[in-house]
């Protein structure tokens, strides 16, 4: 009888998927664990280094904005991760596991390349601007549009799927590079057109990355108001939701697989454009530099709010530029400077845990029945 009574009582923990959480409320826990985590890695830098916490963190501030060229460097790359993000987020939020952004802007990034290296000079560089955009954005489109068919049509698995297509693309680009490594008077394809600059984004303002920021402050916005005002935004949610409700409702879910997923690879490669022609001026097979994989985080802990992803586009990108410096500052080693990032990171993605959950412990009244 008392090992039945044993079985039966309530376990010390129990966890509970939350009902609601309110937005401040939600907003609060992500600033405790952000606190939380410069307690751990204060205690982590002193215990280890023996470094003041305060200094090393002044450091990691001083690596993102310290100067003007290194404020521009982040908010560079805050804008490419952000562009990235914001093309996962209509394929994430229809649950399709779009893993193959790496692809999809090495896509774009070379047609970009192509385009520059062929027709700089013979077309003006507006026109060349826009066509290069046009055919970026066709070629991702195409790129994300491949693993969306077979999906539809023969349930393929497309995390699999996009995943192997990084590789298509990487030997794309491989190929690409090799051919144009050796042109005519020249032994390397280096940056394109550095003496002339044909193809090349404009300064806006007198600054050099103000174009980046304008294209994709626009997409954001844009990718805002589709997903929670347009009808497509309506119906990529209810497919997310149950592909069998969608159905129910008249919605064909093999047309908006397809379509989400064309828009999905198409910003994408709008971000492979944006890498050559706004940022690198040359393309290699590191041009999508691993951003396609870190772009997932982005999309995920903004739960597809694209307007909450230039928060934490900015937070990775500033605690990556944190870490080279502190590295540089200190002496201190890579593995050292990443696990101050890694900690802050885990802290960061842990209280979506405790957003979506909650623990329950057994009361003494409990456990005493």
């Amino acid at each position: 009888m008392s090992h039945v009574k044993s079985h039966s009582r309530e376990p010390l923990l129990r966890i509970a998927k939350r009902e609601g959480i309110s937005r401040p409320k939600a907003y609060g826990v992500r600033a405790a664990a952000v606190l939380l985590s410069l307690v751990v890695s204060g205690i982590f830098i002193f215990t280890v280094t023996k470094l003041n916490p305060i200094a090393v963190y002044e450091g990691i501030y001083d690596g993102a904005f310290g100067t003007p060229r290194r404020f521009w460097a982040t908010i560079r790359d805050t804008m490419m991760l952000l562009c990235i993000g914001v093309g996962l987020a209509p394929a994430f939020k229809m649950r399709f596991w779009n893993i193959g952004a790496e692809g999809q802007i090495l896509i774009g990034g070379v047609i970009t390349a192509g385009f520059m290296r062929f027709y700089g000079g013979t077309i003006p560089t507006p026109v060349l601007l826009v066509l290069m955009a046009a055919v970026s954005l066709t070629a991702g489109g195409v790129w994300g549009v491949i693993p969306a068919t077979f999906k539809a049509r023969w349930n393929t698995n497309e995390t699999l799927f996009t995943l192997m297509m990084n590789y298509v693309a990487i030997q794309i680009t491989s190929y690409c590079v090799a051919l144009w490594e050796f042109p005519v008077g020249s032994n390397t394809v280096g940056v394109i057109h550095q003496q002339t600059k044909y193809g090349w984004f404009p300064e806006i303002f007198g600054q050099e990355y103000g174009l980046n920021v304008i294209l994709v402050m626009t997409l954001t916005v844009g990718m805002y108001i589709y997903l929670k005002y347009s009808k497509h935004g309506y119906e990529i949610t209810v497919v997310g939701d149950s592909e069998n409700t969608a159905r129910y409702a008249g919605i064909s879910v093999k047309k908006v697989t397809v379509r989400t997923m064309a828009i999905s690879g198409a910003i994408c490669g709008l971000a492979g454009f944006i890498a050559v022609a706004g940022v690198g001026h040359t393309i290699s097979t590191s041009t999508a530099g691993g951003r396609g994989f870190t772009a997932i985080i982005v999309a995920w802990l903004a739960q597809f709010n694209t307007f909450v992803m230039i928060l934490i586009s900015l937070l990775l990108v500033f605690l990556q530029k944190g870490a080279i410096q502190i590295a540089t500052q200190f002496g201190l080693n890579d593995y050292a400077s990443n696990i101050i990032t890694g900690i802050i990171l885990f802290f960061i993605l842990g209280s979506e845990f405790f957003i979506n959950y909650r623990v329950i412990i057994r009361s003494r009244k409990e456990g005493a029945k």
